[in-house]
């Protein structure tokens, strides 16, 4: 399979390395669509000496819904496009001002399996939050994290093969109108919350630069090398 022209541009874009083990790229606002599109590519392509690669993409609004997913939690969408998309889950919601982290890895290189991942990157946003004195936890039949009764970080993964994609979405500073006109994971009146309603005051890059490093730690990645931000047209 060829890999997508915006895999390519992607690749041109890296910002940082850890190891061997581990690249990490800063991407800014990519549409939805296409940024699924490489990421099945890269792991289709991927071999068994490829690094295991951290995404993290700020999207225009779009709502997904996973293979789980039903149509009638999408309540009133509007002009907001729907996209069905392979990942697990039911409906969410992404816009500007949320981090989108994407964890290309082999699993089965790094001899983890899928509930370990999900706990690392539900983890590693619980400890953002203590940083700053949030106390936050997850939910074993509702994966994603939450503080108080409401959801500030929603999970979503494809494995093939070993290898997985799709991730976590950690909302930074965003309008969270369009969570209203869903049922968000497909439960009724579940409230969102994000990191500006909690006095959290972080730019969109350095929310996503310590959320990779707090998963990279989690998952036992070296921590990545001081990274810039790479501003792409």
């Amino acid at each position: 399979m060829t890999r997508s022209p915006w895999y390519r541009e992607m690749v041109a874009a890296e910002v940082g390395r850890a190891t061997r083990e581990l690249l990490v790229h800063f991407m800014g606002k990519r549409p939805y669509e296409p940024a699924w599109r490489a990421m099945r590519d890269f792991t289709a392509t991927r071999h068994m000496d490829t690094p295991d690669e951290f995404w993290l993409v700020e999207h225009p609004p779009v709502f997904t819904v996973g293979q789980a997913g039903h149509r009638e939690h999408l309540l009133a969408p509007g002009g907001i496009p729907v996209i069905s998309t392979d990942r697990g889950g039911q409906v969410t919601y992404h816009g500007p001002g949320q981090v989108v982290l994407y964890t290309l890895i082999d699993l089965r290189r790094k001899d983890i399996g899928i509930r370990a991942l999900v706990s690392a990157q539900e983890q590693a946003v619980i400890d953002l939050l203590a940083k700053y004195g949030i106390n936050a936890r997850s939910r074993q039949e509702a994966p994603g994290v939450y503080v108080g009764p409401a959801k500030i970080a929603a999970l979503g993964l494809r494995v093939r093969q070993g290898r997985s994609y799709h991730g976590l979405a950690l909302n930074v500073d965003m309008d969270l109108e369009p969570f209203r006109r869903i049922n968000p994971c497909g439960y009724q009146g579940l409230q969102i919350t994000q990191l500006a309603d909690l006095d959290i005051r972080l730019s969109w890059f350095e929310a996503a630069l310590m959320l990779s490093r707090y998963l990279a730690d989690e998952l036992g990645y070296p921590c990545p090398e001081p990274l810039k931000q790479v501003v792409m047209p």
